[in-house]
């Protein structure tokens, strides 16, 4: 599957661009409910924690339902990533970016999502999946293009005379250069927003989990070679004499 040279152009100018149709519209409502209950499961569990910093945000979405590991599979994202990143790249973290109802989180703040800065040198790329349609309500994401090679945060004046947002339909996705500075907004509606992120890394950076390990052998024993490779398998390092002999 081929990436649509326009897009590609606009992403690594802009540093971000909406990517149409990497999921049908069926397939991303299908996982809205999965991605509820594991909301639903963290927030239970979490429920003596009130000031939980990541409340709303899944982590390892890999291991709390299948439609998300085979997400890590999909031809049309990885036709964009081997664009900008390479074809080898592997997941940084993997975790969900849903909106509240009738409020905001973590992400309002200006903020990148990697701390690197080499310029003209992509080391993350961030991939938002929308499982719900983006609209100026339910808390569309903002981002301030060509600010991807800057090391200092725009200021608030700054941000709010140059950012856009972005409003993907449900099974579209917006990629950004990790650096690209950006802020959720906020839900003023009486529905979640749900929206599935995906931080992707060079082969030779270190993940935010140990995935090959963390990953039940029974779901990593589901993916083809592209899935394994995207998880980390390519890139572990030997724990003894007999591994690195393999």
């Amino acid at each position: 599957m081929q990436a649509d040279p326009r897009i590609v152009e606009t992403l690594k100018t802009t540093g971000v661009a909406l990517v149409p149709g990497v999921l049908s519209r069926d397939q991303a409502l299908s996982m809205r409910p999965v991605l509820q209950q594991a909301i639903d499961d963290d927030l239970a569990r979490m429920a003596d924690k009130p000031d939980y910093a990541d409340r709303w945000m899944v982590h390892n979405l890999m291991v709390r339902g299948k439609p998300f590991l085979k997400l890590l599979e999909n031809e049309r994202l990885h036709a964009y990533l081997s664009e900008v990143i390479s074809n080898t790249c592997i997941v940084y973290a993997y975790t969900s970016s849903s909106m509240p109802p009738k409020g905001t989180n973590f992400s309002r703040r200006i903020h990148t999502d990697s701390p690197r800065v080499i310029p003209e040198y992509w080391t993350n790329v961030g991939v938002m999946v929308a499982l719900d349609d983006f609209t100026e309500t339910n808390g569309a994401t903002y981002f301030m293009p060509n600010s991807q090679w800057r090391f200092e945060s725009p200021s608030e004046q700054e941000f709010e005379a140059n950012a856009i947002r972005l409003y993907p339909k449900a099974g579209d996705a917006i990629y950004f250069n990790a650096r690209t500075w950006h802020r959720g907004g906020i839900n003023e509606t009486d529905a979640p927003r749900h929206c599935l992120t995906i931080n992707v890394c060079r082969s030779y950076m270190k993940q935010r989990f140990d995935y090959p390990r963390l990953i039940p052998n029974e779901l990593i024993e589901t993916l083809g070679p592209v899935g394994r490779r995207f998880i980390g398998m390519d890139t572990r390092v030997p724990a003894s004499l007999d591994e690195y002999y393999l």
